[in-house]
């Protein structure tokens, strides 16, 4: 019986240390909040067309030509410009894409989000262009008298205007 107190001992103490042991939580990685639209001018002026705006800059904002910007007005009026990189002074030129825009609306700019990620490579994210066509008048087509490949689905014959 003695020698096997200590075995017994020694069982139990492995037990119960396993036991107490509990596995920490895995943290996620936080993901910072994305960045918010900050506020870079007002309208100045909006000429009869309603086609383009003249925006007064606030501080040192400097903006990029085709950067999109949004503009906000009473009543929730909204609109987004593109910037045309025409610039005087504190005054900075973008034409109206979407919405209307008057005089006095607020110009915010959203930062833009850089998402570099390990596992994407860059090819993914770029699309890759077609392969240029033997002619560009009559692109390559597979004609009707070529066999198709066997399992594979018959194209029909495209249609041309002339």
């Amino acid at each position: 019986m003695k020698s096997r107190f200590p075995l017994l001992l020694a069982v139990l103490w492995w037990v119960t240390g396993c036991a107490t042991q509990t596995e920490k939580p895995k943290t996620e990685e936080k993901k910072p909040p994305p960045p918010s639209p900050q506020l870079v001018g007002r309208i100045a002026s909006v000429p009869a067309d309603n086609r383009f705006v003249l925006i007064q800059n606030y501080g040192k904002w400097e903006p990029q030509t085709g950067q999109i910007l949004t503009t906000r007005g009473p009543g929730q009026r909204l609109a987004n410009l593109r910037v045309t990189g025409e610039k005087l002074g504190e005054f900075t030129a973008a034409d109206v894409q979407s919405g209307e825009a008057e005089r006095g609306d607020a110009v915010y700019s959203q930062p833009a989000v850089v998402a570099a990620s390990e596992n994407t490579p860059a090819e993914a994210t770029t699309p890759a262009a077609p392969p240029p066509s033997e002619s560009p008048e009559s692109p390559a087509l597979p004609s009707e008298s070529a066999p198709a490949a066997e399992g594979a689905a018959a194209v029909p014959p495209v249609l041309q205007n002339n």
